[in-house]
């Protein structure tokens, strides 16, 4: 089944409230999501999640071109969400690799589209894509994330 994005912001507050006994504190979006105005577009169920950023000149280099740790942060604001909706409990990073490929310009909104690869019994292998306006491709990332074991 795949979400739109009025369908995704209801089925994320849904799915948050899994998370309201459990015995730490989790924000769901996270604060870092919030700050960098992103948007879930859509959501294929347990595959895959799209959500965009709009670029400002707050994120850029001395270059004027989005920083390397926005652009991770961009990645991993994509990561978070839907390991929560695959794994629905806590998830920790393992590692985050980023490869990029072509400056990400300010004053536009990117893509970053996250895919399931591998979902084992502890952990889940994800691979992302950013893309600009026009489709072409500005960035590639992968991670390993380790799901939380929680009491009851």
């Amino acid at each position: 089944m795949i979400y739109k994005k009025e369908e995704i912001h209801t089925l994320f507050q849904e799915m948050s409230s899994v998370f309201d006994n459990a015995p730490i504190t989790i924000t769901l979006p996270p604060p870092s999501f919030v700050t960098m105005n992103a948007v879930m577009e859509e959501y294929e169920k347990n595959k895959r999640l799209i959500v965009s950023f709009p670029v400002d000149m707050s994120q850029t280099n001395p270059v004027g071109v989005m920083q390397g740790g926005f652009i991770a942060a961009a990645f991993d604001n994509t990561f978070g969400p839907l390991s929560y909706m695959v794994a629905k409990r806590p998830m920790t990073t393992i590692d985050m690799s980023i490869q990029y490929i072509r400056g990400v310009e300010v004053n536009q909104t990117v893509l970053v589209e996250a895919k399931i690869v591998a979902k084992g019994f502890s952990t889940l292998h994800m691979t992302a894509e950013m893309r600009n306006q026009k489709g072409k491709i500005l960035a590639t990332a992968s991670t390993n994330l380790l799901i939380i074991k929680m009491p009851g």
